[in-house]
């Protein structure tokens, strides 16, 4: 039992302040919050003697005594005169009308201290009205603020969405047009294209085509020193590579029934050609072409 009280006392002490100042505190509000009763005045008792008024008059008109004179009044030889007795004071009487003006007095008092304290509490309850309607219209103000606030914050972002979709659709109309206009050069650069082509084509098959390439035989053939092995009949297939202008860059024989001297002197002719004469059609110019070497046709 000792070691736990030991153990336990400063909780059961601070237990036992604790429901003491809450005892109290309820006591406290209870006398603020709730009048005390007047208290009964109870009428005081009258310590008096009744006197008779004829015995009153009878006093009044009684004639005063004769003073004694001094020699008799006065001691041979008095030692010493003893102080007189102090006179009490004469004690008030209070009639019943002043009691019932006091006991009156005092009911007032009490009722205007009960007036008082019910107008102190009419004034509290006032005042925590007044700081509730205060703190309500806060509440509201505040209430409406972020009910605005939210409003706005919507707005912005449905005009922001808007917007995005705005530019997307700018974007896409863009995009489309782009695909569009790239299609519609795909579609130039091949009719582009195939009328080069056609044209090549007709070029080639044409009259333009053989003049050329007869006009390249024979300045080739005339640039051409035939070597002692070189016999009739000769025949080769040439590979040519020239610039535009005419500049010859590459000779190389693919094909011949001559031997490498006929060969090394074929491509020397080509080499000596350059530059090769200008086609009287851009479609006949090819960078690489490929001609039959006959000088004896």
């Amino acid at each position: 039992m000792t070691g736990f009280w030991r153990e336990y006392s400063p909780a059961v002490l601070f237990s036992v302040v604790l429901h003491a100042g809450i005892v109290v505190a309820v006591i406290v509000l209870t006398q603020l919050h709730f009048p005390r009763a007047p208290q009964t005045v109870h009428p005081l008792g009258i310590d008096a003697v009744v006197v008779d008024s004829r015995t009153l008059r009878a006093r009044d008109s009684a004639p005063a005594p004769s003073p004694a004179p001094a020699q008799a009044a006065a001691p041979a030889a008095p030692a010493a005169a003893p102080a007189p007795a102090p006179t009490p004071a004469p004690r008030t009487v209070e009639t019943p009308a002043q009691l019932r003006a006091d006991h009156a007095a005092e009911a007032a008092a009490a009722a205007a201290l009960a007036r008082q304290r019910i107008a102190d509490r009419e004034a509290d309850a006032a005042r925590v009205a007044d700081a509730a309607k205060k703190a309500a219209e806060l509440q509201r103000a505040a209430e409406a603020q972020k009910a605005l606030a939210a409003q706005k914050a919507l707005e912005a972002q449905k005009a922001l969405e808007a917007q995005k979709a705005l530019d997307a659709q700018k974007v896409a109309e863009a995009k489309k047009a782009a695909e569009l206009r790239a299609k519609t050069d795909r579609e130039a650069e091949l009719r582009r294209q195939l009328a080069d082509e056609e044209h090549v084509h007709e070029v080639e098959s044409g009259p333009l085509s053989a003049s050329y390439y007869a006009q390249l035989q024979a300045r080739m053939i005339r640039a051409w020193i035939k070597p002692p092995s070189a016999g009739p009949g000769t025949d080769c297939r040439v590979e040519v590579t020239q610039l535009p202008g005419g500049e010859v860059v590459a000779a190389r024989v693919t094909q011949c029934n001559g031997d490498a001297a006929v060969r090394q002197s074929i491509e020397n002719a080509v080499l000596r050609a350059s530059p090769l004469p200008e086609p009287p059609d851009p479609a006949l110019f090819h960078r690489v072409f490929i001609f039959e070497f006959k000088p004896d046709a």
